[in-house]
């Protein structure tokens, strides 16, 4: 696949979609070359801008235990892969009982690739546009869930691919605010 092409995942239902259903990548490959490699860019950034920005980024944020911290953080964010993958056929499957658990899984590696990424803007020590580069990665998870049940053929009507979208993104914005009390609880 090309990178123009993975680039048009979020905004097509079938542009680059056909192609990665074909490859059938096995659900290990999914983890050892997508989810494990991207789960690590946030916990190495928060120990960054943890260590480096301190009260300077946050007030309270330097007097962190960020080794411990971010060691949790990676756990947890496995673990969401893990349950988003189930909830992915669960929701999608009252539709359409026929989807495949392979296909949710892939769906479940692809679709938090934005957020993994956004947490490269902690290069950057500015809460604001931190925030600005999150939200804008929550819009893009959000339409590559839209585009991906479409584009993998695990629903084909906007409208139930728009429910199921909401309930897995509903469920998703929950498992990310839990990650991130996890910075704030230690």
């Amino acid at each position: 696949m090309h990178f123009a092409q993975l680039i048009q995942t979020p905004f097509s239902s079938s542009t680059g979609w056909d192609e990665l259903r074909s490859r059938r990548p096995s659900i290990v490959s999914l983890v050892m070359f997508i989810v494990l490699p991207m789960s690590l860019i946030p916990p190495v950034m928060l120990y960054y801008a943890g260590t480096h920005y301190g009260d300077a980024f946050i007030p309270g944020f330097g007097d962190k235990s960020w080794q411990f911290i971010t060691t949790i953080f990676f756990l947890a964010e496995l673990l969401s892969f893990a349950v988003m993958g189930w909830l992915i056929h669960e929701v999608a499957g009252t539709h359409h009982p026929e989807i495949s658990l392979h296909d949710t899984y892939l769906l479940a590696a692809l679709a938090p690739i934005p957020l993994w990424l956004s947490a490269l803007g902690l290069l950057i020590p500015s809460l604001v546009v931190n925030m600005f580069i999150a939200l804008a990665a929550l819009a893009a998870s959000c339409l590559l869930v839209y585009h991906g049940l479409q584009g993998l053929k695990l629903i084909r009507e906007d409208v139930e691919a728009m429910s199921v979208t909401y309930t897995i993104m509903a469920a998703s914005v929950i498992a990310w605010a839990i990650l991130l009390s996890i910075v704030w609880a230690f």
